[in-house]
């Protein structure tokens, strides 16, 4: 008998472990689409993905006329995505990526950290997102090295010459996507991401038009292969993956530039095919750092409390206590307010009146009270806490919230 109920807890076992996914991610950035662009033409790949509910407007920039207004501009979005954080923290301010802060930790980082047995790729039309952006020729970064990457083709003009109609990028954004498809389906990375830069050379060079649309359907067809390749594993391997595909920033009203703060520069969208969706996605608008977390999320990377206090986005997926925090200093009292999305449980009320945190440093905070979540708002006094510069922090059951309130540049 009791060798009877071993070898059925032992089969029970079993089953259990191989009912359990190997959870993965892919995220791809296809350079400079607006959300009219998109939601204009029928682009039958990325409707797959996004399935019937996967798909939404969203948003780059930062808060506009904020301290964390941010450029719409490529290299800044691509980084605001790796680490959650607007350009106030991340400090990637152009395309030239001068000097980032890397102690903002990126998914990769924050993944290796965490899974170091684990594989990274990245399959890009830009060398700098790896080698800048990543960090594998940085030490401030660790020198992180993906363990698979194909990039750098811009720089090979043997075998993509520099056409002057810029076609050449299109043929690049084929090589890196055959090689993310090869990649995909016989590695399988656990984190993945692939760039892809045709769309934003043909609105620099041809404005609003076919040249455009013509790029966006031609990488429409490029993620339906890496959906092809993605359902490939899910079907024949063990593994769940969550897959979203976004852009970096819109257009200027012609089509040929962007970097402000216009309504179109700053309206993207997003297409996932993540599970458990929460209303931040649907009615957020989401922005482009809320992607970071999700991932993160998704595969089960812990981010220590002081790392996740700096986060500015906020999960796309699961349960949400609060969003939309503001935070104004008025008659020494700094007066918080939040959306309720969740009235259980409390919020843990944060404040430091340091940044050090950007030098690699830690910040004191303070716990100065705690309030019902639904309350939707407190009130903190700092008349003992004189400073021109505060961090506040809510901590909820669910998720976590920040705000700074500057008083003196």
């Amino acid at each position: 008998m009791l060798r009877y109920i071993f070898l059925l807890a032992l089969m029970f076992a079993v089953n259990v472990t191989s009912a359990q996914k190997k959870h993965k991610a892919l995220f791809v950035i296809v350079d400079g689409i607006p959300a009219d662009v998109i939601e204009s033409l029928s682009l039958p790949n990325l409707k797959a993905i996004s399935g019937k509910r996967g798909f939404a407007r969203a948003y780059v920039g930062g808060e506009k006329g904020s301290y964390s207004e941010t450029p719409t501009i490529s290299a800044v979005g691509y980084n605001s995505l790796l680490t959650g954080t607007w350009v106030n923290k991340h400090n990637v301010w152009d395309n030239d990526i001068a000097a980032p802060n890397y102690n903002y930790r990126n998914i990769f980082r924050l993944f290796e950290e965490q899974f170091p047995a684990k594989k990274t790729a990245v399959y890009s039309t830009w060398l700098d997102n790896r080698t800048k952006l990543i960090g594998s020729e940085a030490a401030a970064a660790g020198h992180l090295q993906p363990d698979l990457h194909y990039d750098g083709m811009e720089l090979d003009t043997l075998k993509f010459p520099h056409d002057t109609a810029g076609y050449f990028f299109y043929q690049i954004d084929e090589a890196v996507t055959d090689s993310a498809v090869s990649g995909i389906k016989t590695h399988a990375p656990d984190l993945t991401w692939v760039y892809l830069e045709y769309p934003d050379e043909m609105g620099h060079r041809h404005g609003n038009g076919r040249k455009l649309t013509d790029a966006v359907r031609m990488a429409d067809e490029q993620l339906g292969r890496l959906w092809d390749a993605v359902r490939f594993r899910e079907k024949n391997y063990n593994e769940e993956w969550q897959v979203f595909v976004t852009t970096d920033h819109g257009r200027d009203a012609r089509g040929y530039g962007h970097g402000g703060q216009s309504e179109r520069e700053r309206t993207t969208w997003m297409a996932t095919n993540a599970k458990d969706l929460n209303q931040w996605f649907f009615n957020g608008p989401p922005g482009i750092v809320d992607i970071m977390p999700t991932i993160a999320n998704h595969l089960g990377v812990i981010i220590p409390q002081q790392r996740k206090f700096e986060i500015d986005g906020i999960p796309l997926t699961g349960k949400l206590s609060a969003v939309k925090p503001m935070a104004r200093l008025q008659n020494e009292k700094i007066l918080v307010d939040w959306t309720v999305i969740d009235k259980k449980g409390n919020a843990k009320v944060w404040l430091a009146t340091t940044n050090n945190f950007k030098d690699r440093g830690s910040d004191d905070y303070k716990l100065i009270t705690e309030v019902p979540a639904a309350d939707g708002r407190v009130s903190i006094d700092v008349a003992k806490y004189p400073s021109g510069f505060y961090k506040v922090v809510l901590e909820f059951p669910h998720n976590t919230l920040n705000r700074w309130v500057i008083t003196k540049q």
